[in-house]
This record gives structure tokens, sequence and C-alpha cells, in this order.
């Protein structure tokens, strides 16, 4: 694993642990397929909740909510759709964002943006 995919884990881990500390159950972790990926699929009040992870070293030319580019939304929604197919999904759903940021002693800190992406179902 590189450096970089070690950094992405860590902060999906970081991700996990904030959703589940506020009542999220998770569904699914990088979830694939073909060339789309979701990080997590969570649950909460029967809404799902597709949760883009971006983690940004404090001090960073761009923070985490940069990162979410209009292609990468776009790339979100088709991912998004693809689960509902593929799952058979009946719930809300949307889109959210899990901005994680590494301060500079090293720790974690979690900003959950709900609706980070417009809903164009």
């Amino acid at each position: 694993m590189s450096e970089t995919q070690l950094r992405g884990a860590e902060g999906e881990e970081a991700a996990v642990g904030w959703l589940r500390a506020h009542g999220f159950l998770i569904m699914d972790r990088n979830w694939r397929m073909g060339r789309y990926e979701l990080d997590i699929v969570a649950s909460r009040h029967d809404r799902l909740h597709f949760v883009e992870v971006k983690l940004r070293g404090a001090g960073g030319l761009t923070t985490p909510e940069e990162a979410l580019t209009p292609a990468k939304q776009r790339a979100l929604l088709r991912a998004a759709n693809l689960y509902i197919e593929t799952m058979g999904v009946q719930l809300d759903c949307q889109i959210d964002l899990a901005a994680v940021d590494r301060l500079p002693d090293g720790t974690l800190s979690v900003r959950y943006i709900p609706d980070a992406v417009p809903n164009r179902w």
C-alpha cells in the first residue's frame, strides 16, 4: 500500500468512527463498480448516506471541501445511482462529505458536511 493509500485509509477510519459515534450504521466501505467507488455507505433515520472522505494536512494548499470538484461530484452521483440500482435501495439518499484534517500534532479532526453534493437523482 502506498503512503497516500495508507493516509486515505486512516482518514476513512476516522470518518467511520465519527459516523458510528453519531448513530450511523455502516453498510459498505470502498464499494466499487467499474471505475466508480463510494468511500462509505451508511444509514441513519431511514436515509442512506453516501459519504465521500477527503483528508488534508493542516496548512495544505486546498481544503477537503475544495477537493470535491464538479467532476468528482458527477462521479459520486454516478456511483451512488449505480449503488441504488444494484442494491435495490428504497430509502431517501444523499451525498455527504467527511472532511478530515490532520492537525500539526498528528491527530485527525472530522467535520461532517451533510448534502455536500446537490441531489440530482
